[in-house]
């Protein structure tokens, strides 16, 4: 049997597995739950902000995590036109975030339509750090989102490339304004010029991990199905269920308010397709360190065995 047709014959056993699933009553928001999506990543920005004019770097970090999560929520459901807000103020949101964020989400969003396309498969440059090792991922990150740019520019429409080349330019504009502002010994300039160099930093880093926790994570060696899930209350509550991720890629148009209960109908009509999880559990910690320390106990004593002339004569 060729890759292709066993990629076919997958394709054929997912989609029977879900055609029970209902999820069309999922894709309706309420105004509040579409407020919550619009207004979710703002107060943990501000509040980092607030930290880092304090110089208060920890809990500024804290916060920053938590904003760089929502708003990279509210951007993938914004690809994805499930905000519940129209088109324009879609992409005013995305411009938005992409200053903040500091990296084009509009580019970005080509290359995860693609990705959606064909997930995993040879034309996928978003998935790509799932095929390699977790320490490959994390190294790779910087390379990586300079080519999901490279890429999202040459699959963008004109429209899609001007608003990725406004963001480009955006960002560039906000990183000259921060170096200026550390030439000024201003109280109230310094202090802009720390919570700006900050900002930066830390969205600069975040990004750079990406790859590791939002590709690799989700998809590493995904066999029966294409990614994984989670079914940890506390990781999905500070992750704002991104980790959800077969269940998004099997039902898109889903918003993230209503992944936990598409989670539960999934859990009930196709098992098998949410088994792969993001975290390990403890049984799977529990068996690797039994594992890696009996290869080490095993090699500590093959090395013994081979040292002493005694054993050797009588082996």
């Amino acid at each position: 049997m060729t890759v292709n047709q066993t990629h076919a014959n997958k394709e054929q056993a997912i989609k029977k597995a879900i055609a029970a699933v209902e999820w069309q009553d999922l894709r309706r928001l309420t105004r509040a739950q579409i407020a919550y999506n619009v207004i979710l990543p703002y107060p943990f920005l501000l509040l980092s902000w607030w930290f880092a004019s304090h110089s208060w770097y920890v809990l500024a970090c804290g916060a920053s995590y938590l904003f760089f999560a929502a708003a990279f929520r509210q951007a993938h459901d914004g690809y994805h036109h499930s905000l519940g807000t129209g088109k324009r103020t879609t992409t005013a949101i995305l411009l938005l975030l992409s200053v903040l964020l500091m990296t084009s989400l509009h580019s970005i969003r080509a290359t995860h339509m693609a990705h959606h396309r064909d997930p995993l498969g040879d034309s996928d440059i978003e998935g790509s750090l799932a095929k390699v090792s977790w320490w490959q991922a994390l190294l790779g990150g910087i390379t990586y989102r300079l080519d999901i740019y490279r890429q999202g520019l040459r699959l963008s429409n004109r429209r899609n490339q001007k608003l990725a080349w406004l963001e480009f330019a955006l960002i560039g504009l906000v990183i000259i304004v921060a170096l200026i502002l550390t030439a000024f010994t201003i109280p109230t300039l310094a202090i802009l010029a720390q919570v700006l160099m900050y900002h930066i930093l830390t969205m600069m880093l975040a990004n750079a991990s990406v790859g590791i926790i939002a590709v690799w994570g989700v998809h590493h060696d995904c066999d029966e199905t294409i990614a994984r899930t989670e079914r940890n209350l506390l990781v999905n509550l500070l992750t704002f269920n991104l980790l959800y991720h077969v269940e998004h890629h099997l039902f898109p148009a889903v918003p993230s308010n209503h992944l936990p209960k598409l989670a539960k109908r999934l859990d009930a009509a196709a098992p098998h397709l949410t088994k792969a999880h993001v975290l390990p559990s403890m049984v799977n910690v529990i068996d690797f360190i039994n594992h890696r320390w009996n290869q080490l106990k095993n090699k500590s004593q093959n090395s013994n065995d081979s040292e002493c002339p005694i054993r050797k004569r009588f082996a």
